[in-house]
């Protein structure tokens, strides 16, 4: 087998040849040189880098940047298989370089062995122009590009946003206007956008320009490879994340808080979450979006309030809630997750079913097998639409009853009535609770509002 040859991954520092490490200069000096681009200083003044191979070309020619990655990390390879190469890249080789990462991964398969000299990174040299202790501060480091990708995989994104913003962030990558475009609207949808940012640019050369900014400005200004961003950490009261949620309703709880709420219990919040339910249901009955936002945000205020009540009591936390549910879904959609095959929503259904008998079984569900405190017709609805799909035959004996049962009382003849209709509902796939509520709806609006109108159809 034939020895390894071996690649040195260099970094050139963020600008000014006085910033080259003496490790680096070394390496640049004795060996095949490999370097991402001629546009850096270090490039330009180093001895002998004339003779340097560099990879500008796939700037000019490529389509994409993928593109540009793949054909550097394949000239890098296909050079270190001949001989030992050093690499040469801007900063840092392990801050922001995609070469660097597809490199350290690929070149081994190919009987290549990879050592890095550092270098100083934009980080280094942007810090002390912002006066920012970064460990102190909590920064953090977030790729530009990285967050772009959020927000051209949205809708299906959320969450997956690589910054927060109650902690300080420097962004990288951040090259051109349009870019910067992409990045100010994956932003504003967790910071406001009147927030003040910073703009560094030429950080570590003898002249750095700083420009302070409001977040919606944020694409009317020049950008170039030297370019960073510095965000805040925003005040919770500002922020657009579920974390600053918990910590505004954590102060409303603590000592110094808000009476009212250091008053409440599970037991007296249960109303008002029962409340914002039915709100949350008008709202998708009024077709009200704007309604809807709201009253999803109070449903999640007492989600997170209980939350808090049980932190204080030492039960459970509200990372416990997430990690709960989040373990359901998992479960309970292996086709999702796992190996398994769901030719159907039917098939899913089926499925849940099984696994909601099973955790019955062991004792993981609740006492009843549909809430007592939902709507009896709700409830009824409910029952009747599970037994008719995991026991055809019980259904069929139920409904035979229903129908033919002579009643005895009033009430009896009330209750079959009902639940005749639910049981054509349930086979006409109709939701009566819903269709019922509607109904009452435009009655009150017909006869009961003082626009009235004598024009009443159901």
């Amino acid at each position: 087998m034939a020895a390894p040859t071996r690649l040195t991954i260099v970094g050139l520092g963020p600008g000014a040849p006085e910033h080259l490490t003496a490790a680096a200069a070394s390496a640049l000096s004795e060996a095949r040189v490999i370097v991402r681009t001629r546009l850096h200083p270090v490039a330009q003044s180093f001895p002998r880098a004339d003779r340097w191979i560099a990879c500008d070309d796939f700037y000019e020619t490529a389509t994409s940047f993928q593109e540009v990655y793949d054909r550097i990390v394949g000239r890098v390879i296909e050079e270190a298989r001949r001989a030992p190469l050093v690499y040469a890249v801007p900063g840092h080789p392990l801050v922001g370089e995609a070469t660097v990462r597809r490199l350290l991964i690929d070149a081994p398969q190919h009987g290549i062995d990879c050592s890095i000299i550092p270098g100083l990174s934009f980080v280094d040299v942007v810090l002390p122009i912002l006066g920012i202790d970064a460990l102190a501060t909590n920064l953090q480091i977030v790729d530009a590009l990285e967050l772009v990708s959020c927000l051209e995989a949205a809708p299906f994104a959320a969450g997956r946003a690589p910054l927060s913003p109650l902690r300080p962030a420097l962004l990288g990558q951040l090259y051109d206007r349009p870019l910067a475009s992409q990045v100010k609207l994956a932003l504003e949808r967790l910071y406001p956008p009147t927030i003040t940012v910073s703009i560094v640019r030429q950080a570590g050369t003898t002249s750095p320009m700083v420009l302070h900014v409001p977040l919606h400005e944020l694409d009317h200004y020049h950008y170039d490879v030297s370019t960073a961003v510095y965000l805040p950490s925003v005040n919770p009261c500002d922020a657009r994340v579920t974390e600053a949620l918990q910590q505004v309703i954590a102060r409303l709880r603590a000592p110094g808080g808000c009476p009212w709420d250091r008053q409440q219990t599970h037991h007296s919040l249960r109303r008002y979450l029962l409340e914002e339910t039915y709100e949350v249901l008008e709202a998708i009955d009024r077709n009200d979006d704007d309604a809807l936002c709201e009253e999803l945000g109070d449903v999640l205020l007492q989600v997170v309030m209980h939350a808090q009540l049980a932190e204080e009591r030492g039960t459970f936390v509200y990372e416990d809630i997430v990690a709960a549910v989040i373990e359901k879904l998992v479960r309970r959609h292996p086709h999702v997750f796992g190996e398994v095959k769901a030719e159907s929503a039917g098939a899913v259904l089926a499925r849940w079913e099984q696994m909601k008998a099973t955790e019955r079984k062991e004792g993981e569900s609740p006492r009843y097998l549909v809430p007592l405190t939902l709507p009896a017709l709700a409830r009824a609805q409910v029952l009747l639409e599970r037994l008719r799909r995991l026991n055809p035959e019980r259904y069929e004996t139920v409904r035979q009853y229903v129908t033919k049962t002579t009643p005895e009382t009033p009430a009896d003849t009330i209750v079959q009535q009902l639940v005749s209709t639910i049981l054509a509902a349930t086979e006409q796939e109709v939701d009566a609770e819903t269709v019922l509520r509607l109904w009452t709806l435009e009655l009150e609006r017909t006869h009961f509002c003082e626009t009235a109108t004598e024009d009443f159809t159901a």
